[in-house]
């Protein structure tokens, strides 16, 4: 836009060193309060939730008590079968189990502060280069993202590898500055232990981070591509020396990596993580074929470029997406002809690269994929809007700048008024947002552009001006309020089960598990034997988060558990005679149970290591009938607990055949005598005829 525009009143960078020279002012108090009160926001309540998903909860209970559980990322402290995930987030949710003991709180808290990092973060990067007010916004548009809300009070991985990432930005930004290879080693670090959180998602930011220092870096192109080696070679060793030990040992000794075929991380990275999240159907289980297309909300919807505006995804993350879009697309027009060092142009192929190749990826993966995936746009997406305002403000001696600035509020404004239409919600926010909205931006345009007043010496053109900075700010928190309102109600609700989703549990679009109340799909407390539930915590038994399969939520309540459930695998009251048998035992593992769905729920608890038989859907290959049996001939298990979830014969394993779990519940009920505890059916596997 530079032969549209005039020159901008202050080129981004020129403020950029007086602004790291800091007191106790106005900034560090707006950024005292923007911290606290996102810690306020995730922290509050956070206990109402439960276990929330009880999958990794269950995962930092074992890591609690066995060392090697935490080592590995096991489901049970007897190290059976891990998550069918890298342990970087079970490293972190284990370790404050271990200190603060094993509660609702321990293992929620600290995706709740990792989300107030990640805001700090934000604001930080944009900082350096685009002053404190763009930074504050940036860490204000992604502390009130909805699906932020949701994950930063959650125990799911995505929270850490988004801190991991928006850290990752901030490090290429330094490298950036100075072309200093030891900043973007760092950012391969960061990445590499993304790996190990979330493995191959943690690269989609990969083509942005290194595009943006191959372009902007001051310094020649030989010494650029060197830095990037020596990142790239960082990145390999942060993520390949966990790879290295899980190879190297004794597989005898360790958990079986759940989610493969062979046992192997690296099956697990390219098959179940990989290339079956992209494409569908490989792996064990990872690609969920067809399920995630169709209008199935709670695997994202139909696959497309509109996906991320869609049904499922919408409400969590899109609320900013137009304007991000509009801001990058402007930014990169405003520096068509700026030196190669730009920052205002590396800000945007950095922030807008991340949202286009991630956006792009989720858009049309064919495997499985939920809307709370998206929670690794929010930072991108928060930065990209702040920098496009603050560069289009700085350029606003162009009607061009103006309109643009004006279209992204209006932009906001009439898509916020769209998606609380879709959820049938507060109707008096979703008007009032699109009138102020709306006048906001008419202001900008009219009367945004500076210096009128010192060339004819009006007082009106010196109102027109003030009142057009009010129209900014006034302009970008209203247009977003239908957001911030939605997050808001976010936080105020419990969330449980594996597939959550943000806003109230009101609004009519609310649920995502096939229904307005988040119900359908199968399973459900009346499954064999019943699904079991943990007591105390009002949380259902949950599925994998990942799973390729729809879940159906407590068919009790219609799918909710004390707030926004988003699925799980069912679930039923705990059964508290056979808690308490199940803590008289002093075996390895307390019980045996197909799939880790309902493994986890007797963990909970009973405070026991019960075998997650198959994994999650039991049709891992682990343990195998003869492995069980010999457990059993060793008298480390005392009860094979019937039924379980989607296990047990439920699912066919591949090619066909019989998984490894159904072979096992036959042979025990065929070789042990049943009986009953508090209603569910199990077998005593060391009562002997």
């Amino acid at each position: 836009m530079t032969t549209l525009m005039d020159r901008p009143v202050a080129a981004p960078h020129d403020a950029a060193p007086h602004l790291r020279r800091r007191g106790f002012g106005p900034e560090r108090i707006a950024l005292t309060v923007l911290l606290a009160g996102t810690a306020v926001l995730y922290l509050w309540n956070l206990s109402a939730s439960g276990w929330g998903n009880s999958f990794y909860a269950a995962a930092a209970q074992a890591g609690a008590q066995s060392w090697k559980a935490w080592l590995f990322g096991s489901l049970d402290a007897g190290n059976a079968i891990t998550v069918d995930k890298p342990p970087a987030a079970m490293w972190v949710m284990g370790l404050s189990a271990r200190i603060f003991g094993v509660d609702s709180w321990a293992i929620l808290a600290p995706q709740a502060l990792m989300g107030v990092a990640s805001v700090f973060l934000v604001y930080a990067t944009v900082r350096r280069w685009f002053g404190p007010v763009a930074g504050l916004l940036g860490g204000l548009a992604l502390a009130l993202t909805p699906v932020a809300v949701l994950m930063f009070r959650y125990d799911n991985p995505d929270a850490l590898l988004v801190l991991l990432m928006t850290a990752g930005a901030y490090t290429t930004v330094r490298a950036v500055e100075r072309a200093s290879w030891k900043w973007l080693a760092l950012t391969g670090v960061l990445l590499g232990f993304g790996f190990l959180t979330k493995m191959m998602q943690a690269f989609l930011v990969l083509p942005a981070f290194a595009l943006v220092y191959l372009v902007a870096a001051p310094t020649g192109l030989g010494r650029r591509i060197r830095d990037l080696l020596v990142a790239g070679l960082a990145l390999l060793v942060s993520a390949g020396w966990y790879v290295a030990l899980v190879s190297l040992w004794p597989a005898s000794s360790r958990p079986f990596i759940a989610g493969s075929t062979n046992n192997t991380l690296w099956e697990l990275a390219i098959g179940y993580n990989g290339l079956g999240r992209i494409l569908g159907g490989s792996g064990n289980g990872g690609g969920g074929g067809g399920m995630g297309g169709g209008g199935n909300t709670s695997f994202g919807g139909a696959t497309g470029i509109g996906r991320l505006f869609g049904s499922a995804m919408g409400l969590e993350i899109s609320w900013l997406l137009p304007a991000a879009l509009i801001g990058f697309v402007a930014v990169l027009a405003a520096t068509w002809k700026a030196p190669r060092t730009d920052r205002a142009r590396a800000a945007a192929l950095l922030w807008g690269g991340w949202i286009l190749v991630t956006g792009v990826t989720f858009s049309y993966m064919s495997g499985t994929i939920h809307p709370y995936y998206t929670v690794a746009l929010a930072p991108a997406i928060a930065a990209m809007v702040a920098v496009g305002g603050r560069v289009l403000w700085l350029y606003r001696t162009s009607f061009a700048a103006r309109l643009v600035l004006g279209t992204m509020i209006l932009g906001t404004a009439v898509w916020g008024f769209v998606l609380l239409g879709r959820a049938d919600w507060l109707p008096a926010l979703r008007w009032a947002t699109l009138i102020a909205g709306t006048l906001a931006a008419v202001t900008v345009v009219v009367a945004a552009r500076p210096g009128d007043a010192g060339r004819h010496g009006g007082s009106a053109s010196l109102r027109l001006r003030r009142l057009a900075v009010v129209a900014v700010l006034a302009g970008v928190l209203s247009a977003g309020a239908g957001g911030a309102a939605w997050a808001t109600a976010t936080a105020g609700e419990a969330h449980t089960g594996s597939i959550p989703s943000s806003g109230p549990a009101s609004a009519a679009g609310a649920g995502m598990g096939g229904g307005p109340d988040g119900g359908g799909g199968f399973g459900g407390a009346g499954g064999p034997g019943g699904f079991p539930g943990t007591s105390g915590s009002g949380t259902t038994g949950s599925g994998s988060p990942d799973s390729g399969a729809v879940p159906g939520g407590d068919q009790a309540d219609g799918g909710r558990s004390g707030g926004r459930t988003g699925g799980g695998m069912g679930g039923s009251s705990s059964n508290s005679e056979l808690t308490a048998a199940l803590k008289a035992t002093t075996t390895t593992w307390a019980a045996a149970v197909s799939g880790a769905t309902s493994a986890a729920g007797y963990e909970l608890a009973s405070g026991t290591a019960v075998i997650a038989l198959g994994g999650w859907n039991g049709s891992d290959p682990s343990p195998t009938l003869v492995e069980f049996q010999a457990y059993v001939a060793a008298g480390d298990i005392t009860y094979y607990i019937s039924g379980g979830g989607m296990g047990g014969g439920g699912m066919g394993g591949r090619d066909g055949e019989a998984t490894e779990s159904s072979q096992i519940a036959t042979w025990v009920s065929e070789n042990f005598t049943a009986t009953t505890i508090g209603g569910t059916t199990v077998y005593n596997l060391t009562a002997t005829d």
